[in-house]
């Protein structure tokens, strides 16, 4: 299952960005009875929250979100059209901000970027049970 979505230069798309995440993941649950646990809800919409916050923010032209899942994951896909491929920084407790690229590696299996011939994409994977059959495992969306 996928689903791609254009995302706009204005504030209110990152909030768009994180209901279509949402709405994702309720589908995937619902309809094809994979197990979302609440935690990877929560951590997707973070996810996109900074990974659409950096492409609108940073990058001059348009971006891209796509979303895919598999039986055991989320993969949060985001595109934009800055080919400079964004580090993390060291940890500071005392910075102010640009903590999001540290977050998202904190709470993704896996965090790929690569430079495309205009742009880059960022791929996060998040996985869809807290443990694989946990308690948390299949208690659906929040």
């Amino acid at each position: 299952m996928r689903a791609d979505y254009a995302l706009g230069g204005d504030g209110g798309r990152i909030a768009d960005a994180r209901r279509h995440a949402a709405a994702f993941l309720d589908q995937a649950h619902a309809g094809h009875r994979l197990p979302v646990s609440a935690r990877a809800r929560d951590l997707t919409q973070l996810v996109v929250s900074e990974l659409v916050t950096n492409a609108l923010r940073h990058a001059p032209g348009p971006a891209r979100m796509e979303l895919r899942v598999n039986a055991r994951a989320v993969e949060v896909v985001v595109w934009d059209s800055d080919p400079t491929v964004p580090t993390a920084r060291t940890a500071d407790a005392g910075r102010i901000g640009q903590h999001g690229l540290e977050i998202v590696k904190a709470v993704t299996e896996d965090l790929f970027i690569e430079q495309e011939p205009v742009g880059k994409h960022i791929m996060a994977r998040i996985a869809l049970a807290d443990t694989p059959g946990g308690a948390d495992a299949d208690r659906g969306p929040a």
